[in-house]
This record gives C-alpha cells, structure tokens and sequence, in this order.
C-alpha cells in the first residue's frame, strides 16, 4: 500500500504540475518549442572527477533535445545564428563575471558525383567513410569559436580563445565505424590567459538525463521500488530518454579560471541567445546559411541553471519569461519558490492518503536550496538571492565508483545541489527536496529555518522510477557517453 500510494503521489506531482512530458529542460516553455536548436537541455558544473584532474572544474551545458539518431540526411548542427554562453557568478552578486560564448559556422562542401555526362551534387551530408576531422567523404562540417568575456556578457572585455572543430553526428556504423575514438580526438586543449590551460568540446552524445515518462503516466504503470534503487536492478526502471541524443558543449578550466580569490563557491548557468529581427528569404540561394537574414541586438531565448525550475516551479505563464531573465532579477519570480504550488496540489489531490505538504512558509528551506546556496555548503558571502547552480570547488571530488546518486541528502557533499555530475539523481533528489526533505535532516534544518515537523512527507522516498547511476556515465572529460547511432 505504500508502495502505490508513493507512486501515485509522484505521479500527481508530475501531472498536477505542468511536469513537461519532454523532461528536464527538454521543450520546457512555450517559446523555445519554436526553435529547439536553442534549447538547453541540462546543464552541469562540478568538481572534476578524472584521475589527475583535481584542480579543475568541468562544465557540461546540453542543447537540442529529442535527437533521432536516425535523423539524415540533416543532422543536428547548432545554429550558426545563435549565441551560446556558460556564465560563471563568482562573488555572489547574481551578475555574470566570466562568460564562455560559443559561435558556430556551418560549411558546405557541395561534393558532386558524375552523372552522364554532368557533375551533379549529392543529396546527402557523406558520400563514405568519415575517418578524421577533414574527411574527403564530409559534405558539411561545423567550427566554432570561443571567446571569454569578463565582466558583463555584452560590454565586458574579450579574449578569443581559438577557433575548433566539432565532430560529425553518430549517422552509424558503416559512415563511422569507431565513434568513440572519432570523437575522442575532437577533445582540445584550450588555454586561458592568466590561468592555464584546459579542455574543450563540442559535439553528440547520447541524452545524459533520465526520466520515467511513459509509464509514469500511463496510471503509474511501473515496477521500479518506491524506495532506494538496487543499482544492479536497472530493468526495473526505463529511462523514456534511453535512446535519444543531445548536443554537448563542454568545457574543463582550472578553478582558477573561475573563482575570485578566497571565494570558492561559484554560481553558473547556460543561455542562449537569437537576434531580435529575422526575414525569411523567399529565393534562398545556394549558400546553406541563406534562408534567412538575421540582425539587430541579441536577445535571450532559453536558459538553464538548477535542473527542473522552469518545468516543475515557475508558472506556466511566466515560463518564457523565465528564459529571458537574468539571475540578477529574480525577484520577480520569487513567490513560485516561497510559496510553491506542487507541494500545494499534492496535498489537495491526496490528503485523504496521507501525503502532506510542508507548512513553513515562506520555504526557506528551497530558498537556501534553488536561490542563494545551503550554508556551510555552497552559499556565498552577501548572496543576492537568485536561480544559479553553485558549486563549492573546495570541497574535493569524489571518484565515480564512491559517489552517491542523491548527493548532498544522502550524505555526499560533492553532488547535488553541491553543483551537478551526470549521475546525480535529479528528478529524485527535487522531488524529496520540495517535500521537504532538506527539513528532515539535522542540523542543516536549524541553518535554513525548517524544523522536522514542518515537512510530515519529507521521509517519503519519492521517485520517478528511472535510475540515475554515476555507474551509468565515464569518468573522464567530457563524462556523457558516446551518442546512439543511426544505424548498428
């Protein structure tokens, strides 16, 4: 009975509150469904976990959600249109201080076969083998570049950091027969003036996010335990997003490339930004960029920081504004976060079963977890309230095989919300969070104003039902497995 009764209450948490049937950051606003190549997917900063790789920080942002592997002959190239941009807040004042824009260039070399007697071009992105970074086989190739900005992300002062070259998607085994050494030599060194060098790429991997969607609304139709996963048990779970892709943008900097001083506790975040105007061409020409003229100011589209704030938090209204804001003006949405409606629901759908929301208000217990950071955790000096992922970098990593999926509640101070690794446990870790959890345990209830009682569901181990597993991820840089392929 309480194993149903647990179910079931997710299930309303996920349903009664606008739970995007897509996940995560996945299609999570009204708006951005319009131009998914914009759309951020996940977003993650944490400590670096490879083996030698200790006095760094890596920073993984994900866009363009749902990736068919099978996709052809178009692929998934970002949008050369576009600004993407990491920010990293490292004194606590809610404004960007270090900002990583990534532009992208997309080529075409109009690669022809004989046809009779006429050269003619081919409808496909490979003709062959791609093997290394300029195959002959390649019809269209991306680059990018990077710049860093300090200061504000439009005034600041810049620094190019070097122009690189992003993989071709993982069209499949005949095109590419090794995929994980193709795009294992697209990984580049990146060097940052004044505090060394580091890593970057760009490029497919397989969705790194997990969630339980069809069988959860299909009345709750799985089998996975209420309760802790057993690790070797994954069958009992499905991940709906097993078999899908995304675009990585990843970066791995020393921390001291992004800390200020003694400040060790960093906040970030990933946007994406279009230009305000865009004319379509009724006569496009040859040139693969020419559907459209783009101009006037860059204007911010998407945005992602904590996992899951824009889907199971702010107002379906208030959604695309949410997208176009900046931390620094989070107050606007502060009430979503004090006074949360999915607890709310919860309890009004299943009072009757048992399920209580919790009774302190304002929930200064999400306001330390979603706005300003956990003290002696991860929150700054004089934090202006406002939606960052933040990281405390001096509290060491923890290798792969020893972390814990539910971070910080479960007692490993390097996951979430301690920043974010691909195997944290996210969608399990909120849900017990806006229960109340964070309340239920000692001593850090006191430090963020809750007391135990005031969460009568916060013991309940809530869950989706789909394992998130750091054994599920590498252990190197950039961490997110290999993409699926189009074609065994």
């Amino acid at each position: 009975m309480k194993r149903q009764l647990i179910s079931i209450a997710v299930a309303a948490l996920m349903a009664g509150s606008g739970f995007s049937a897509q996940a995560s950051s996945h299609r999570e606003a009204p708006g951005i469904t319009k131009t998914p190549k914009v759309d951020a997917t996940d977003f993650y900063m944490f400590n670096s976990y490879e083996s030698g790789r200790s006095g760094y920080v890596t920073l993984i942002a994900n866009y363009q959600p749902l990736q068919d592997a099978f996709a052809g002959p178009n692929y998934y190239a970002l949008d050369p249109n576009a600004l993407y941009e990491i920010h990293v807040d490292n004194n606590g004042d809610a404004k960007e201080d270090v900002t990583f824009q990534f532009k992208f260039q997309q080529s075409l070399k109009d690669l022809k076969v004989p046809v009779g007697n006429q050269m003619v071009s081919v409808p496909l992105s490979n003709i062959g083998e791609i093997n290394n970074s300029s195959s002959s086989a390649q019809n269209t190739a991306e680059t990018y570049s990077v710049t860093m900005v300090k200061g504000d992300r439009r005034s600041g002062s810049r620094t190019a950091l070097g122009n690189f070259k992003k993989p071709f998607d993982n069209v499949g085994a005949k095109s590419i027969p090794n995929y994980a050494n193709y795009a294992k030599s697209f990984v580049q060194p990146i060097n940052v003036p004044g505090c060394g060098a580091g890593k970057v790429f760009v490029g497919q991997r397989q969705d790194s996010f997990a969630v339980n969607l069809g069988q959860t609304f299909d009345l709750v139709n799985i089998k996975a335990p209420a309760t802790e996963f057993d690790a070797k048990a994954e069958s009992a779970a499905t991940n709906s997003l097993a078999k899908k892709n995304v675009t990585t943008i990843a970066l791995e900097l020393p921390k001291s490339c992004l800390t200020n001083g003694g400040q060790t506790i960093v906040g970030g975040w990933t946007t994406a930004s279009l230009r305000q105007g865009a004319l379509r061409n009724p006569t496009p020409g040859s040139n693969i960029n020419s559907a459209t003229k783009e101009g006037g100011a860059w204007t911010q589209v998407s945005r992602l920081g904590m996992p899951l704030v824009n889907e199971v938090v702010i107002g379906l209204k208030d959604k695309d504004k949410f997208n176009a804001s900046r931390p620094v003006n989070d107050g606007q949405f502060a009430t979503y976060v004090t006074n949360p409606t999915l607890p709310a629901l919860l309890q009004i759908l299943f009072s009757s079963a048992g399920v209580k929301a919790p009774t302190n208000f304002p929930r200064t217990d999400l306001v330390a977890a979603f706005l300003t950071g956990i003290p002696t955790l991860n929150k700054p000096d004089r934090v202006v309230a406002s939606e960052e992922l933040r990281l405390n970098t001096s509290i060491p990593a923890v290798p792969a095989a020893s972390q814990d999926r539910l971070g910080v509640i479960n007692g490993d101070n390097a996951g979430f919300p301690n920043g974010r690794r691909p195997g944290d446990d996210v969608v399990d870790i909120a849900l017990r969070v806006v229960m109340g959890k964070v309340c239920t345990i000692p001593n850090v209830n006191t430090a963020v104003g809750c007391k135990a009682s005031d969460a009568p569901s916060g013991a309940i181990h809530f869950t989706d039902g789909a394992l998130q597993s750091p054994s599920q991820f590498g252990s190197s840089f950039p961490y997110l497995n290999t993409p699926i392929a189009g074609s065994p």
